[in-house]
């Protein structure tokens, strides 16, 4: 079910919401966890609901793990937090990846392995990394004992299901089970439909109206002029914003009618002046999920500038592979880990003696966000190369960035009756200057001009 229908605003969220706080209203408390857990499962199931077995079946098994690895003291810990974070990785490779990696086997041995046509179940993503978080903290003793209902509830509460936030146990499961949550606040509700509308209207109005424009921008990248290929790219770039940006509002909205927080989850990404700024902007809780049970495990920045370089390679590469099973996420991914050592080398040594002017950084970083999101975008990399090479087409733009350092030149160049210029004429280096202008000037003059001034 989406938020940006008629079943849902109309009647799903409505009628969730009132039996809530009908049954916390009778004291009826643990009715009403229950009643948010099945809620959620037949929102999540309103897809397809053969895929509620395979939620409930990994919902079950990280509990179990959970518990043990919380509550027991055993040698193998270590082995049973390995077994349960490979199973999950394993569920979400199966379903999400088996494709990407038969077909790869396929055009690179000359097979024909067959597996079938496996359609990806939703928010696979988004529920697995928040479980495999719980199994980590279970480990490291950071999980309370929870029961099953509050658990099931922290994976499946609807407003957070689909497309995250990536919540962490520490943030809900707690305001679940505050008192707080059990009785209606007319101010919550206000400002959590207030939200919601404001999400809607990002969505459906700006968002869904700018598709057309990339999509058909896409479908006929072979046809695309320079300036088709910006629009379009550009048009993607506001696309994916106004819709991500909706999403996150309306989930924030929907879970505050609730009376439950959600992290934040995006903050103005655009306004960045760098890549890692961005990165603290876009998709928050994937990026802290990604530091913290990554990027820190792996070393972090405590071992050295070269493996904090590949750490945060590693980092971004698993960011693309997660965003999807094909090689333009990927390289997506590639592109922006490369961005990011790129800002990290220039901060480390050379921004306090060159510093970058705030424009020009929020120009390099927009760009640089623009061009990567096309590799996202895009159904293959052929297509996604055509797009880039309209867009920065050499041949278009030599004339701009001739004129452009002639703009330079008038504005910063000394004439030849300035004193510097005369003391200098007589140098082997202005001597060699004159005898290459002599030169190309050879070269050019093809046939003799009237000067302009001629008519005058």
């Amino acid at each position: 079910m989406l938020f940006n229908t008629f079943d849902f605003i109309l009647l799903f969220l409505p009628i969730t919401w009132l039996v809530y706080f009908s049954l916390n209203k009778m004291h009826l408390v643990e009715a009403s966890r229950v009643w948010l857990v099945l809620c959620s499962l037949f929102f999540y199931g309103y897809w397809n609901i053969n895929y509620v077995i395979l939620i409930l079946i990994s919902i079950f098994f990280n509990f179990m793990v959970g518990n043990m690895l919380s509550l027991y003291n055993f040698k193998q810990r270590r082995l049973m937090l390995t077994l349960g974070v490979s199973v999950n990785l394993a569920f979400l490779g199966y379903y999400k990846y088996t494709n990407f990696f038969v077909e790869n086997i396929n055009t690179l041995l000359n097979t024909n392995i067959q597996v079938g046509k496996i359609i990806l179940p939703l928010a696979i993503s988004f529920f697995t990394f928040q479980q495999i978080a719980y199994l980590v903290d279970s480990y490291k003793r950071e999980t309370k004992e929870y029961d099953f209902v509050n658990y099931a509830l922290f994976v499946t509460f609807f407003p957070q299901l689909i497309a995250g936030p990536i919540v962490h146990h520490k943030e809900i499961i707690p305001q679940f089970i505050s008192k707080r949550a059990k009785l209606v606040n007319y101010k919550n509700l206000y400002f959590g439909l207030s939200a919601f509308i404001i999400g809607l209207a990002k969505k459906v109005i700006i968002a869904d109206n700018l598709a057309p424009i990339v999509n058909d921008g896409f479908n006929n990248f072979q046809n695309l002029t320079t300036g088709a290929a910006w629009i379009t790219s550009i048009s993607y770039t506001f696309q994916l914003y106004f819709d991500f940006s909706g999403y996150c509002d309306m989930a924030y909205g929907a879970a505050l009618m609730f009376n439950i927080v959600l992290p934040m989850n995006f903050n103005s990404p655009y306004q960045s002046l760098n890549i890692q700024d961005f990165w603290r902007r876009w998709h928050i809780t994937l990026s802290k999920w990604l530091q913290m049970y990554v990027y820190i495990p792996l070393g972090g920045n405590r071992k050295g500038n070269i493996r904090t370089y590949l750490n945060l390679f590693i980092v971004f590469v698993i960011c693309g592979i997660w965003h999807g099973a094909g090689w333009t996420f990927i390289l997506w991914g590639i592109v922006h880990g490369l961005g990011m050592l790129l800002y990290r080398f220039y901060k480390n040594n050379f921004q306090k003696k060159f510093p970058i002017s705030p424009l020009l950084s929020w120009v390099l970083t927009f760009n640089f966000v623009n061009a990567a999101w096309v590799l996202f975008r895009a159904d293959n990399i052929k297509q996604a190369e055509k797009i880039l090479s309209k867009m920065y087409d050499w041949q278009t733009y030599k004339q701009e960035v001739a004129l452009l350092l002639l703009l330079i030149i008038i504005l910063s160049g000394k004439n030849i009756y300035n004193e510097g210029i005369k003391s200098s004429y007589g140098t082997s280096i202005w001597i060699a200057i004159v005898a290459f202008i002599s030169l190309v000037c050879m070269l050019t003059i093809y046939q003799a001009s009237p000067f302009l001034y001629f008519n005058f």
